[in-house]
């Protein structure tokens, strides 16, 4: 059978092997080394490329695996290894990278490989060393020890044990008194283990800061911007679009959040944490149906939407690359990632019965739209994009799903369009929350626990001041930050989701304007895979800049018309 036929639960599970890994990528840097010229080092180059796709595939399947039950021994032990691997094997690349980048005939390579392939190279050089390899072990095993720590959350409610993602359901009752109980038992289960999460982030940030000192830099700040593959903007310009958002989003988010109370009857000053997952009295949009019916109705969407997206749909599908629902072992959340040497996109998720699962899946199928039209990009590292540009193509697919809400929600559709892009605005200032907060973690490393929920707690009144929770709980006192991965797993990741959902808002704009237009604009968008940084391919596709003094008012503008237009008297 070729492997490119195999369903997911075919694939093998391998076993690295480090030494063999040494050995290999040595060989090339030596074939490199001896090479004299463009097309002999070019050569040498796709043949790492090559094995390296191997490599991830190997890492990526044990990942997956290890999200799919974080419960199974075996794979925790696999996934440990890998944890402990990988700053080496970074040692090694980072070797090839020294060399790469001085070669004589680097102009020569240039052309065929562009410029901003070096760039790539160079940032990467700055970010790692092998004195830092220590450190990242370490800061490997602790995100994985969080992830176990969350995934293996068991919550007792009404009788029954839940983990994480399945208590969202709860949170969004039509009874007052389901969303508080629901809200105190995981705020309950995060006071139990405050003390071991906590810790686990005071080491994360210290190893990060002592990474960041050791490569020379004043704090990890820099480091994580590098880290990321952000070179052509920086934490100033960062803290001029949060401003932006704090001018101009803040506002009318305390508007729409005034309606809401008024729509479900609670005075807006009375509102709790509890109650805003609630959008009207007579309940969030229902789903018209189970898994197997948003599959199929995605399935339907997708076969009308293009040719290309109803292919690449039946194609996850029959490779069985999708995994969906909410179970015991699970890690919460949800992603997509790549299997380079199948050329598959792999889906994951949490379905828990709520208008988020639709979110969730046209969010991930937009991931893995534009994994799958760039899958065949070479060299692999053009593949994808940086993580605020692959943020654009799947929140920008939430929107292009709006025209078929009606086979998801039934006489819920509108109620569905409306809640949607409601909650993508309402959710720019938690996003900035978030991010300010590990500016300032980054910036104050060795304060203690109290002090950085002190300091969350003080961010979050200002860009959320609609927030209140009941005295004497655990994210009363600034534990909120705890519930998010970003934090612990990739720092400064997810101001990405905020600049994308400024870029996604565009395409709904668009769309309603002219949506073949739109869409044709939004394939060739995927298909440029990562072979800008997020600026120029703002640029190269016409999409405003986040970070222009005024782009996010002109941004807005258009979307608050937008909710103005809907009748909320029928909601």
């Amino acid at each position: 059978m070729n492997k490119k036929d195999l369903t997911f639960d075919e694939i093998p599970v391998k076993r690295p092997n480090l030494k063999s890994i040494q050995k290999n990528i040595g060989e090339h840097i030596a074939k490199l080394q001896a090479a004299k010229d463009a097309p002999e080092a070019l050569k040498v180059i796709r043949s790492l490329d090559r094995y390296m796709d191997k490599l991830a595939t190997i890492g990526t399947v044990i990942s997956i695996r290890y999200s799919l039950n974080t419960l199974d021994k075996k794979i925790a032990k696999l996934q440990d290894m890998v944890d402990e691997m990988m700053p080496q094997v970074s040692a090694l690349l980072n070797q090839w990278n020294k060399i790469l980048v001085k070669v004589p005939y680097r102009a020569d390579l240039e052309k065929k490989l562009t410029p901003y392939y070096f760039k790539m190279i160079e940032n990467s050089l700055k970010s790692f060393d092998e004195k830092i390899i220590p450190e990242l072990v370490e800061i490997n095993k602790l995100s994985s020890n969080y992830d176990r720590i969350m995934g293996g959350a068991e919550i007792e409610f009404q009788g029954q044990k839940y983990n994480l993602s399945q208590m969202r359901k709860f949170s969004k009752s039509e009874d007052r008194n389901v969303r508080r109980s629901a809200s105190l038992a995981t705020d309950k289960w995060f006071a139990e283990h405050e003390q071991e999460i906590g810790d686990i982030y005071g080491k994360l940030v210290v190893l990060r800061d002592t990474c960041a000192k050791k490569l020379g830099y004043k704090n990890f700040v820099e480091l994580g911007y590098l880290s990321l593959g952000r070179v052509d903007y920086d934490a100033k310009m960062v803290k001029g679009y949060r401003e932006q958002i704090a001018r101009e989003v803040v506002p009318v988010c305390q508007k729409l959040y005034k309606a809401q109370a008024k729509r479900i009857g609670i005075p807006f000053n009375k509102m709790k944490n509890y109650d805003w997952s609630l959008s009207f009295l007579s309940g969030n949009p229902k789903l018209a149906g189970d898994t197997a019916y948003l599959v199929k109705s995605a399935e339907k969407m997708y076969d009308d939407m293009s040719k290309e997206s109803g292919e690449f749909f039946r194609f996850m599908e029959s490779h069985k690359l999708l995994d969906l629902e909410a179970r015991a072992g699970k890690a919460p959340g949800g992603y997509m990632t790549f299997l380079p040497v199948y050329r598959y996109p792999f889906i994951f998720s949490n379905f828990n019965g709520t208008e988020d699962d639709v979110n969730v899946l046209t969010h991930e199928v937009g991931h893995a739209f534009q994994g799958y039209l760039s899958a065949n990009i070479k060299p692999s590292d053009f593949r994808s994009p940086t993580l605020e540009s692959c943020e654009i193509h799947s929140m920008s697919m939430e929107f292009f799903a709006w025209p078929y809400m009606k086979d998801f929600f039934g006489k819920d559709d509108e109620k569905y369009r409306y809640h949607h892009l409601s909650d993508a605005i309402e959710f720019l200032p938690y996003g900035i929350t978030i991010d300010e907060f590990q500016h300032w973690v980054y910036e104050h490393p060795n304060v203690s626990h109290k002090e950085r929920c002190d300091a969350f707690k003080e961010i979050q009144g200002r860009y959320e001041p609609e927030l209140h929770y009941e005295e004497g709980t655990c994210f009363s006192h600034g534990g909120r930050w705890m519930a998010q991965s970003h934090v612990f797993g990739s720092p400064f990741y997810y101001i990405d989701y905020t600049l994308a959902q400024v870029c996604a808002f565009q395409f709904l704009v668009e769309m309603r304007k002219n949506q073949p237009k739109a869409w044709k604009k939004y394939v060739k968008l995927c298909k440029c895979g990562g072979k800008y940084p997020f600026v120029s391919l703002l640029e190269k596709n016409h999409i405003r800049n986040p970070f222009i003094d005024g782009n996010i008012r002109k941004v807005i503008k258009p979307l608050v018309k937008i909710l103005n237009s809907f009748d909320q008297s029928k909601f």
